[in-house]
């Protein structure tokens, strides 16, 4: 997390937004100082090197940028929901070094993988999704379910329909010349909405995006939902 802060108040400057506040946004979160930093879980691990990315393509590193998504997304799938909206905002120059460097690393880590495992570590990729037939009692879909007394099951499958479809619209405002970090770091909040295993350090997955997004009604969003989470694991 320190390393987070300190990438992000480098880069920050470049975004017009303040070193300290971007810093403070992420590594100050209640959610992260109790579940990132006091628990044993690799999600901060994930973004740190996600966050590299982003500090890579903000500097024009477009391969070092690559490398870094594709390494995030293989130790925890959403590090890399940046990449495609990094992608799309590239020139065409931009996007063969940023394909070429998320090429370079999937092969290495391809075969590092297989080298320690066999093709069983291909068993991690249905494992990643198997959360999604899981709910949490604090996800959003969920909650709404309970409250409302509709079928979890048909409220789920809607959340995800909606943050597809959302997704989607937020990769054609990218195209069309939306930035394309806010554009992230929306995506990156629509998924922690729309997933039905929310747990509470969940919400590091987006807090850099965020934090470099320029849009203060995102960062109030996001603070909503680290509000709502703080009594999921905390006896408030």
């Amino acid at each position: 997390m320190l390393a987070i802060a300190a990438l992000l108040a480098r880069v920050a400057p470049s975004r017009g937004v303040s070193p300290l506040a971007a810093a403070a946004f992420v590594a100050l979160n209640p959610l992260v100082l109790i579940h990132v930093v006091g628990g044993a879980h690799n999600d901060g691990i994930a973004m740190l090197i996600a966050t590299l990315g982003v500090a890579a393509m903000l500097s024009a590193r477009e391969a070092s940028a690559g490398a870094a998504f594709v390494a995030g997304f293989a130790l925890k799938a959403p590090a890399a929901i940046a990449a495609p909206f990094a992608l799309v905002s590239a020139t065409r120059s931009q996007s063969f070094r940023l394909l070429a460097g998320g090429l370079v690393a999937a092969l290495a880590i391809g075969a590092a993988a297989y080298a320690a495992f066999g093709w069983h570590w291909l068993d991690a990729i249905g494992l990643a999704g198997e959360n999604q037939h899981r709910t949490t009692h604090m996800s959003i879909p969920i909650t709404f379910a309970r409250l409302t007394g509709l079928d979890p099951t048909a409220v789920r499958a809607t959340a995800l329909a909606l943050f597809a479809a959302g997704f989607l619209y937020l990769l054609l405002k990218t195209w069309r010349g939306m930035d394309w970090l806010r554009a992230a770091g929306w995506a990156s909040f629509l998924l922690l909405l729309a997933t039905a295993w929310l747990l509470p350090w969940y919400v590091i997955w987006s807090l850099p995006l965020v934090a470099l997004s320029r849009d203060r009604p995102l960062q109030l969003l996001t603070l909503a939902l680290t509000a709502y989470q703080l009594p999921a694991r905390i006896p408030l």
